[in-house]
């Protein structure tokens, strides 16, 4: 879920990840300069999830290009019990700036940064009552409703679908705004097409339970294409990689929608994916490190909410889909963009961030 053009990922630079690997070597520190040094805790899904692991980590590399007095380094948890002890180790090196990825690290987070009043964390995708925990939150709901406008006006079978990793707000508010765009065509064109994997009304859906396992993402999205869905959107992490692929082999049976990074510069399953709602967390993570570098004080309150109207949210360009995609449904979108931007239009979920 978890992962933007319209901020470029170029390749995931993740050849400096490799040191990212042993966070207690000395990275740059006691060469005599005062570094200012961003500590990054993934979750399980790891460094390369092609999602929002990924996207933090772009976003620490793009601060430190931008202000080369600041230096870098992660640890990849590998089960949930890893989050605390990570967390600790950074406090423990004296980091400055502790970033932990994922609302799944929430309850860790809040734990150490209750013990380390003194120092600075920051979080994506959660809100902590802790004042020394900066929050990078998203409200996805909004460009998740242009992605299901856009499958809406694109299906030829009537049906598209959605899966989520867990059934946590970060993923839930994905699938909230899809349907709700789905909803909204259907209204607007007098047309009936239906969302397969969840329910907005229930709270109820397709999950993996996992953001790696892609044989899982695969199994739940070749369910949602047997029940007649043509465009499905995993929001799933890594595991999602499992339905762009067999996407893939399908042999043009059906496409997808990725989340949160670009899927067409972060996947190699581009010919499948028409879009992706983008999360700009890189953007977001690199102005937060760059702030506290510069000695700016980051307030928990009201930290930083991403939407369509600052770009924190946005729609991907649609790469190999631009030329298959009708000039009036184009227009379509970018008019909901603007009226989702100005207020106009509300899109609401329960998930949505306080």
């Amino acid at each position: 879920m978890r992962i933007a053009s319209v901020f470029a990922v170029g390749g995931l630079v993740l050849a400096a990840a490799a040191c990212g690997e042993a966070p207690e070597e000395n990275n740059g520190a006691g060469d005599g300069d005062k570094k200012y040094s961003a500590c990054m805790v993934t979750d399980v899904g790891g460094i390369d999830d092609k999602s929002f692991n990924t996207s933090a980590w772009k976003g620490l590399q793009e601060a430190k290009a931008e202000n080369d007095n600041i230096d870098i380094k992660y640890v990849a948890s590998k089960a949930e019990a890893d989050y605390e002890v990570n967390l600790t180790q950074y406090v423990n090196q004296k980091c400055d700036f502790i970033l932990a990825v994922g609302g799944l690290m929430g309850d860790a987070t809040s734990k150490i940064a209750k013990a380390n009043p003194n120092q600075q964390f920051g979080i994506v995708d959660a809100k902590l009552p802790e004042s020394n925990v900066y929050p990078m939150q998203f409200d996805t709901a909004q460009a998740a409703f242009l992605a299901g406008y856009l499958a809406a006006g694109l299906t030829k079978s009537g049906a598209v679908g959605t899966y989520g990793g867990l059934p946590i707000p970060p993923v839930t508010i994905f699938m909230d705004g899809y349907a709700d765009g789905v909803a909204h065509y259907n209204k607007t064109k007098n047309k009936n097409v239906r969302v397969l994997g969840w329910d907005k009304a229930t709270q109820k859906g397709s999950f993996t339970n996992d953001f790696v396992k892609q044989d899982e993402g695969k199994k739940v999205s070749d369910a949602l294409v047997a029940q007649g869905a043509d465009i499905v959107m995993p929001v799933a992490g890594g595991a999602g990689l499992g339905t762009t692929g067999a996407a893939k082999a399908s042999g043009g049976k059906y496409n997808t929608i990725w989340v949160d990074v670009d899927g067409c510069e972060s996947t190699p399953d581009c010919p499948v994916i028409i879009t992706t709602v983008v999360k700009n967390i890189p953007d977001a993570v690199k102005e937060a490190v760059l702030k506290a570098a510069g000695g700016e004080k980051l307030e928990a309150n009201p930290g930083f909410l991403g939407t369509l109207a600052n770009n924190g949210v946005s729609l991907a360009p649609y790469h190999d889909f631009d030329s298959k995609i009708p000039a009036d449904l184009k227009a379509e979108v970018d008019k909901l963009k603007a009226d989702i931007a100005a207020g106009t239009v509300k899109v609401e979920s329960k998930a949505q961030p306080k």
